[in-house]
Formats: structure tokens, sequence, C-alpha cells
């Protein structure tokens, strides 16, 4: 009887923590996507910071087009 009472103690331990770890996935996952974009954001930033005006002078219409 105890090692059936320890057995079932086992199994939901192990259920415990298979759902913590299930409930964690999805805030690990936002968070390297939010990195990501923190990223993405930073290079475009990084860009515009040091070539604002010729990138800005890329998109003007030259000689009435």
């Amino acid at each position: 009887m105890p090692q059936q009472f320890e057995q079932s103690q086992a199994q939901q331990s192990a259920a415990q923590e298979d759902e913590t770890l299930a409930s964690m996935q999805p805030d690990i996952q936002a968070e390297d996507q939010s990195d990501v974009l923190d990223d993405i954001l930073n290079d475009i930033e990084s860009t515009l910071g040091t070539n604002a005006e010729e990138y800005v002078n890329s998109f003007v219409q030259k000689g009435g087009e």
C-alpha cells in the first residue's frame, strides 16, 4: 500500500510539472518574439538615425516621375 501511495504522488508531481512547463511556454515564446521585435526596431532606429536624409531622398521623385 505505501508503494502505491508513493507512485500516485510521483505521478501527480510529474503531472503538475508538465502543467507548469506547458503554462510557461507561451510566456517564453512571447518573450523571444518581443526580443526579436526589439532588435528589428533598434536596427531601423539606428539606420534612420545615421542615414535619415539619404533614406528619405531615396523616395523623392526626380524629374517629374
